[in-house]
């Protein structure tokens, strides 16, 4: 397994991997990931902005099985949101949850104060992955957040 930038040729292949884990959860509804306009060019998206990247891992084949990524957060310069972190069904449970979540953090703490996420209180894998990462849940999302459909949110403080 390996761990680099995502690339023009990943995008199919992650806005599947994104899709089917919210349909397993019955999360394919308005609010969610599911239905942000950029899904389908990710790279593209994030090449855009500044201060932000996109990562996915890769099989021994070179195939996608995850991806996550760091963004800004509204207008807030210190604060990112870290985004879309997936994993297909099959490489689930090994580990890379924690391996794509360490690349972003580090990234992160490069040029951000906070690092900011939303999800569902029913993804407890996720949840429990966040709390161990030293993420403290909110009881509200911060102001500006796009998906208004979740019902989890947790700050991190990078230091």
């Amino acid at each position: 397994m390996q761990i680099r930038e995502m690339k023009e040729k990943d995008n199919q292949r992650m806005e599947q991997i994104i899709k089917r884990s919210l349909e397993s959860f019955e999360l394919n509804i308005p609010g969610t990931a599911y239905f942000d306009p950029q899904l389908s060019s990710l790279s593209h998206y994030y090449q855009q902005q500044q201060n932000a990247k996109y990562w996915v891992a890769v099989n021994a084949q070179d195939e996608v099985i995850g991806g996550v990524g760091i963004a800004p957060f509204g207008q807030k310069k210190e604060v990112c949101e870290l985004q879309k972190l997936y994993i297909s069904p099959e490489a689930q449970g090994k580990g890379l949850s924690k391996e794509l979540m360490k690349v972003a953090l580090d990234f992160a703490k490069e040029h951000y104060t906070c690092c900011y996420l939303e999800t569902f209180k029913e993804l407890q894998a996720a949840n429990f992955l966040y709390v161990k990462f030293d993420f403290r849940q909110l009881e509200k999302p911060l102001d500006e957040t796009e998906h208004n459909a979740c019902d989890a949110w947790y700050i991190k403080y990078l230091s």
